[in-house]
């Protein structure tokens, strides 16, 4: 247990392409087999000894409150802060400062991230001196994925000289994958950070190469295997799927599912309180808590919530 750092994640977007979840479940509460989201990130902050989080809020923000608690569960404390615009990641960032007195992980909390080595960025960070920051990257073979994020250019040592944000002609392989490890220097590069003109926002991208540009040491470390962005429901089903593939079971039911007479599920992921009725088969489906299927439904891949069903690519009969 160590109280040398502190954890941040961001938790204030409207998540609009997840619609109709995002009317109800802000992105980093949904549902992965059984936690939210977020909880995945809580825990591999506890795994860092990690102890003291803050977490941004904004967009039913009363429902991240809801579903994490204290977060003692996790193995963590969590702190709330309120991010009142919607103006970008360097503007949410912005109001933590009062609330962060330590180097701090920063996560974006609507990606999915498997990483590897993760106590990497903490080694990193201490052999520069403890000042500075660490980004997490992985080399990126799709082109697409590094035009949606950001490239990080460094020196045969990994130190960064420049990031570039959404690039048109990306000049290397190796993507900002939305964790980070700042000194609380960073702040001042925050401060000093101007809306951009592509998004009128305030970039996080911009605050890094601000703090590049004071001259602090800022390391590359290639520790992130696999980043899953969700914004549309069908990456929610997909990465429910995945996680349900790895784990080596043929299916996942939550507390109090009930399966009507005859009702079949394969390859699906059902939460505490979801309810398929009698006859029904479904096929590489997500249920939502509290799921309500019809009896006689015929799904593959599909999403049900409590009141509504999203296909997401599958045929029925």
């Amino acid at each position: 247990m160590t109280d040398e750092l502190m954890g941040v994640i961001l938790a204030a977007g409207k998540g609009t392409r997840m619609r109709p979840f995002s009317e109800h479940w802000p992105k980093p509460i949904l549902p992965v087999l059984g936690k939210p989201l977020m909880a995945y990130q809580l825990e591999m902050m506890a795994a860092l000894g990690i102890r003291r989080v803050v977490v941004v809020i904004g967009h039913l923000g009363h429902e991240v409150v809801r579903a994490l608690g204290d977060g003692s569960r996790y193995g963590v404390s969590i702190d709330y802060v309120e991010q009142e615009e919607m103006l970008g990641i360097a503007h949410a960032v912005s109001r933590l400062e009062p609330h962060v007195d330590r180097p701090f992980f920063l996560f974006l909390g609507d990606i999915f991230f498997v990483t590897e080595n993760l106590a990497g960025m903490v080694e990193r960070f201490h052999r520069g001196g403890g000042q500075g920051g660490v980004l997490a990257c992985k080399r990126e073979p799709n082109l697409e994925a590094i035009k949606r994020n950001f490239v990080v250019l460094t020196d045969e040592h990994g130190v960064v000289h420049r990031v570039i944000e959404k690039p048109r002609h990306p000049r290397t392989d190796l993507k900002g994958c939305g964790i980070y490890l700042f000194d609380l220097s960073f702040f001042d590069a925050v401060r000093r950070t101007p809306r951009t003109a592509m998004r009128n926002e305030y970039e996080i991208t911009d605050s890094i190469q601000i703090f590049l540009d004071d001259g602090y040491r800022v390391e590359a470390a290639e520790v992130v295997k696999a980043d899953m962005n969700v914004s549309y429901p069908a990456d929610l089903l997909e990465l429910n799927l995945l996680l349900l593939q790895q784990s080596g079971r043929g299916e996942f039911r939550g507390d109090g599912v009930r399966l009507g007479r005859g009702a079949e599920l394969s390859k699906c992921v059902a939460m505490d309180g979801a309810e398929v009725g009698d006859g029904a088969r479904l096929s590489e489906c997500l249920l939502f808590p509290g799921a309500r299927v019809p009896a006689g439904r015929v799904r593959a891949r599909s999403i049900f919530t409590a009141d509504a069903e999203i296909r997401c690519g599958g045929d029925s009969e």
